[in-house]
């Protein structure tokens, strides 16, 4: 029995099942359905920096220094964890659904549904390629282009659960860039990427060796940062029910201002 707890359709304020032929003029409503969390992620009072709220998601501005899930080496103390805490604090009865996920030591912009449906829309948005990132970051050496794409297929490196490797039995990874300005020891790049692979962006660069400022899993020097020099500043999409247009925007976080303005 579909129920407000279980989910259900609305017409005109009186529920009908999916057979029901709607009318010209009927009030057409769908109550989204509690749902079950895991055991395994509990909620923490942890501060959320949200720069976009609706029904149907959440954009986060995620400092560095924090997991976006939980994990076997973060099992608490993410992004996850606090999503919970301010769902409760909301009344919410809803469970975590990152969509753009970041990695720990990245920051930036993320995009997180509310609940299974969005998140199902959302899928199919990623699917076709329909959700618009943008990252800024500083790599190692002078770039000998000031534009290009890197297309290189990326997997699991043998005996890892974290590293990635550019290798021919990959999956494909597209990643674009364009040159914001050319130091003296690292370059500051403006990244699009057209593909989603765990720590794309960071293996990419690696393999084309100019590895991120901090990145020390893949070859960068932690000695102007002590995190890689990543961040997501930019993203766009249409609202996956209003199908409106959204952008958002995010500023260097301080660690990498800093590090411009003592190499200007």
């Amino acid at each position: 029995m579909l129920s407000e707890k279980t989910g259900c359709f609305l017409v005109n304020g009186r529920p009908v099942d999916v057979s029901f032929i709607v009318q010209a003029g009927d009030v057409f409503e769908f109550i989204i359905p509690e749902e079950e969390r895991s055991e395994s992620v509990q909620p923490e009072n942890i501060p959320l920096n949200i720069v976009f709220e609706d029904e149907w998601f959440i954009v986060i501005d995620k400092p560095a220094g924090i997991p976006s899930m939980t994990s076997w080496l973060h099992p608490t103390g993410t992004i996850a964890n606090g999503i919970l805490h301010y769902y409760d604090q909301k009344r919410l009865p809803y469970t975590v659904h990152v969509v753009t996920r970041l990695d720990r030591d990245t920051s930036g912009l993320m995009v997180v549904a509310k609940h299974q449906y969005s998140h199902s829309l959302f899928s199919r948005m990623q699917q076709a390629n329909q959700i618009e990132r943008r990252y800024e970051a500083f790599v190692h050496g002078t770039l000998e282009h000031e534009a290009g794409t890197i297309e290189l297929p990326i997997r699991r490196k043998a005996k890892s659960i974290i590293e990635r490797v550019v290798a021919p039995d990959g999956q494909e990874a597209i990643t674009h860039f364009s040159l914001i300005k050319q130091y003296e020891r690292f370059a500051h790049v403006n990244i699009q990427l057209e593909t989603g692979r765990t720590h794309q962006i960071r293996v990419h660069f690696s393999a084309i060796g100019h590895p991120l400022v901090g990145d020390d899993l893949y070859g960068g020097s932690t000695e102007m940062m002590k995190r890689q020099a990543l961040h997501c500043s930019y993203l766009a999409f249409k609202h996956p029910y209003t199908k409106e247009p959204m952008s958002f925007n995010s500023p260097l976080p301080e660690d990498m201002k800093v590090l411009l303005d003592g190499n200007r």
